[in-house]
């Protein structure tokens, strides 16, 4: 998987990526309550410093570039709201497994992974921003391929994970499974001619298709809007003016094109659409 949805664990990138500014700290450091320093929102009014959870680890949302500095889809988003908030940031980057306990236990104030907050355990306990980005089913076959729909794998090589959300929809809709560890590795598959097509999350694939430009493959279905997961900013429940602010700035960056201007640097696509 690419997406990290919270449901459970949807590591997407192959869908499956929260510390000062480019360097690492540990999850196991001593632990600094959020409202060490006042409230969120009071922080925010009085253009105080919000602490933000990312991996750092997960490629291209948040990661570290060949120079060390902390940058990603995902941190950059965050950097921009940051700026028309007038605040600053501090990353914490934290292994996945305990970003959320993390968040819950006041270690920082928000968190900026790739969250979709699907599961009704995780809506009883954060709220999500606006979402700063979309993603889906995408079908991928190769250039010279017929197929146009989920409906035409019916019968046909499917490259994919058997534990997987997407492998579960390839074999609802009749598609012969070919078993794969991940995105690449179906890709490859359908480059070599060993499989016909994968289905698998959007983000992932255009992640993919940008590090690849000559791989020989390409999205020939999209799963409608309705269907597509936003990823936004995470907070802890009871702060509804937080959420209401993060969500004008994400709108805001909409509007002037800087999300579009992120998604094409990260994906060469807006991603920040449905």
């Amino acid at each position: 998987m690419l997406k990290k949805f919270v449901l459970g664990g949807m590591t997407a990138l192959v869908l499956a990526a929260c510390g000062g500014e480019g360097g690492s700290a540990s999850s196991s450091a001593p632990a600094q309550t959020a409202s060490a320093s006042g409230s969120l929102i009071e922080r925010i009014n009085n253009k105080g410093t919000i602490t933000v959870g990312t991996e750092g680890t997960y490629a291209p949302f948040t990661y570290h570039d060949k120079d060390g500095k902390l940058t990603g889809y995902d941190v950059e988003v965050t950097r921009a709201v940051a700026d028309k908030l007038g605040v600053k940031v501090e990353f914490k980057e934290t292994q996945w497994d305990s970003m959320m306990a993390g968040l819950k236990a006041g270690r920082f104030d928000v968190v900026a992974n790739q969250v979709g907050l699907t599961s009704p355990e995780r809506q009883a306990t954060f709220d999500k921003s606006e979402p700063y980005s979309w993603s889906g089913a995408v079908l991928v076959a190769r250039n010279d391929s017929n197929i146009k729909s989920i409906d035409d794998i019916k019968g046909v090589k499917t490259a994919q994970s058997l534990t997987s959300n997407y492998g579960e929809k390839a074999k609802a809709v009749g598609a012969e499974l070919v078993p794969v560890d991940g995105l690449a590795q179906s890709l490859t598959l359908i480059e070599q001619k060993r499989a016909d097509a994968t289905l698998n999350d959007e983000l992932a694939v255009l992640d993919y298709l940008k590090k690849n430009p000559n791989a020989g493959v390409k999205i020939v279905w999209s799963a409608p809007a309705d269907e597509k997961v936003g990823s936004g900013l995470i907070v802890n429940k009871g702060n509804d003016e937080v959420v209401a602010k993060f969500s004008t700035a994400i709108n805001e960056l909409k509007a002037d094109g800087t999300l579009k201007k992120l998604g094409e640097q990260f994906f060469g696509k807006d991603i920040s659409v449905k």
